[in-house]
């Protein structure tokens, strides 16, 4: 019953995120463009670019409205019937929560401009899947998340983003930056869908990433179950501009 990761939020945002991260999953805004076309957007507008903040638009993440979830496989096996009462068998497991917080910070008018201040965190012993023992085990054994509760990602660069758009449309493209989880950090690319309807921002995004990266065993109990180390992230989220 045990599951090691989480996510994303993403969060995400992990995501986020996941959002354009600001991102679970966060993490998109740097898509949606306004009512009015978009000047042309490069295949990667970078936070490094030189440019001026003031065309700048802050969405916040409204925590009641997102969820930062991270899915992963398990194998029970003929012992685990005995042991947990579960059936021998494969099965994806979801493990979710609304504790992400975050915004993005991005010149929807100039999708070529850097990116603003785009980040979301995500508190990794809040998540619950349909068993109380593996959340149990997760935040007190294993990754013992209580000791490590937050998952964060920062956004650097947006990849190919719409050169026009048209408002209320979903558009898509990635969101690049740094994903630290169980105080270790690594290179993430988050797939965005997201769309801008009047001062809100929603959107989906996922990336898919192996727990050993972040120092996280795989659980693996003999003749009781595995625990794949590839896990997704998956973080659905929405942002209210700032002020209004």
């Amino acid at each position: 019953m045990i599951h090691k990761l989480a996510n994303l939020l993403p969060l995400f945002l992990c995501l986020t995120i996941l959002t354009a991260c600001g991102g679970s999953s966060t993490t998109s805004a740097a898509t949606a463009a306004p009512t009015t076309a978009a000047t042309a957007a490069p295949t990667v507008a970078s936070k490094s670019d030189a440019a001026t903040t003031a065309g700048l638009r802050t969405f916040v993440i409204v925590p009641e409205q997102s969820k930062a979830s991270y899915l992963v496989d398990e194998e029970f096996f003929a012992g685990a019937l005995a042991k947990l009462g579960i059936n021998a068998g494969k099965a994806e497991v979801v493990g979710s929560t609304q504790a992400i917080a975050g915004q993005l910070q991005l010149d929807l008018a100039n999708l070529a401009a850097a990116l603003g201040d785009n980040n979301f965190t995500v508190q990794m012993n809040t998540l619950v899947t349909n068993q109380a023992p593996r959340d149990k085990w997760i935040r007190e054994d294993g990754p013992n998340f209580n000791a490590h509760p937050v998952a964060s990602f920062k956004a650097t660069a947006i990849q190919g983003a719409p050169a026009t758009y048209t408002d209320g449309a979903e558009v898509s493209f990635k969101l690049v930056g740094d994903l630290t989880v169980h105080e270790q950090t690594k290179p993430a690319t988050f797939d965005v869908k997201a769309k801008l309807v009047g001062d809100t921002l929603t959107g989906v995004a996922t990336t898919r990433l192996l727990m050993s990266g972040f120092g996280i065993e795989p659980p693996n109990f003999a003749n009781t179950l595995t625990v794949a180390d590839e896990f997704g992230i998956e973080v659905q989220f929405t942002a209210k501009e700032q002020g209004k």
